[in-house]
């Protein structure tokens, strides 16, 4: 069964979603592999980065050794057989993992503030 919602995306909406949960708008520049996304305005909390900072830079060691021009999930088979359907609006689904990024980020620097080792995670 292919769980998905039917809906598609790009990384770009993904991005600026994201970053908006935060207070930030992005602005973009450049092409291809050389486009970048730039801080335009931020809420300006504690520790934000500043207007005109690149914090969104493409890196080609991510792209599929065979790029597709659209990737879109049929979830017709498990709502006809299972009667599943996706609840929970792209927009929700941004927040609520910008949410728990924030989290995680909170706890590790209240870790690290109190004197303990904080460990690198790269997934």
């Amino acid at each position: 069964f292919v769980i998905a919602t039917g809906e598609q995306h790009s990384v770009r909406e993904f991005v600026e979603r994201s970053a908006a949960q935060v207070g930030i708008s992005l602005a973009w520049e450049g092409r291809g592999v050389n486009e970048v996304g730039r801080v335009k305005s931020s809420s300006g909390e504690p520790g934000a980065p500043a207007v005109g900072d690149v914090i969104v830079r493409i890196d080609p060691r991510y792209f599929r050794p065979t790029e597709v021009d659209t990737l879109l999930g049929d979830p017709s088979k498990a709502r006809e057989k299972l009667g599943w359907s996706a609840r929970t609006p792209f927009a929700d689904l941004v927040a609520e993992m910008v949410r728990s990024d924030l989290d995680a980020a909170r706890r590790y620097a209240l870790i690290a503030r109190e004197g303990f080792q904080v460990y690198s995670r790269h997934e």
